[in-house]
C-alpha cells in the first residue's frame, strides 16, 4: 500500500513539478519512480541484494529446479506478505534477490527463512539432490552477500544536515 497525500500550497520545486507529497512527519517529493511503503507507524523503502550460493557450489540448479524454486519463493511470501520481490535471478550454483523488506525483520532472519525453506522442499521434490548432498546440512553454503539499495548518499546527507530547519518548517529537499 503506497500512502501519498497531495496538498495544495505543499512548497513546489524549482522546475515547477507539483509532485511533492506530505510524508507525515515531513514534506517529501516524489519523482514517480521513488516508491514508499506505510505500514501502521513506518513509512519505509528498505531494499536488499541478496546472494546466497549453493553448497561447493555445486551447479544443481538447473532447468526443472530453477522452475520450482520460483514457485517456492512465491509461495513463502504467502505467509510473509510483508516481503517482496523484485527481481530473482537463479544462476546455476547462486541466486540473486532484490527485495523490499519491512523494517521489522532482520535481514539475516529472512535469508534463514528462506534458505531453509526451500532447501527443505528442493530436497524432497529432487532425489538427485541426497546423492549430490549425502549429509543433512542443506544445500546452500553457510554464508550470504547482502546490500541495501535506495537514496542516494547525497540525498540522505541533505536531509540530515536540513533537520532542523525541516522541523520549523523551513527546508525543501529536492530530489
Amino acid at each position: 500500500m503506497l500512502f501519498f497525500l497531495n496538498i495544495p500550497g505543499n512548497p513546489r520545486r524549482k522546475d515547477g513539478d507539483e509532485s511533492c507529497f506530505l510524508f507525515l512527519p515531513f514534506v517529501l517529493c516524489y519523482n514517480g519512480n521513488m516508491k514508499l511503503y506505510k505500514a501502521a507507524h513506518t513509512v519505509y523503502k528498505t531494499q536488499y541484494h541478496i546472494v546466497w550460493i549453493t553448497r561447493y557450489r555445486r551447479k544443481i540448479l538447473v532447468t526443472g529446479v530453477k522452475s520450482y524454486l520460483k514457485i517456492k519463493l512465491q509461495e513463502i511470501r504467502k505467509y510473509y506478505p510483508d516481503w517482496a520481490y523484485i527481481e530473482i535471478e537463479i544462476k546455476q550454483d547462486h541466486i540473486h534477490l532484490y527485495m523490499m523488506i519491512h523494517p521489522k525483520y532482520a535481514v539475516s532472519l529472512v535469508v534463514e527463512t528462506i534458505k531453509k525453506n526451500i532447501s527443505r522442499s528442493l530436497s524432497r521434490k529432487f532425489p538427485f539432490l541426497k546423492k549430490v548432498y549425502w549429509d543433512s546440512k542443506g544445500i546452500w553454503g553457510k554464508g550470504y552477500f547482502v546490500s541495501t539499495v535506495g537514496i542516494n548518499e547525497e540525498i540522505i546527507r541533505k536531509y540530515v544536515q536540513l533537520q532542523e530547519e525541516k522541523d520549523t518548517g523551513q527546508a525543501q529537499l529536492e530530489f
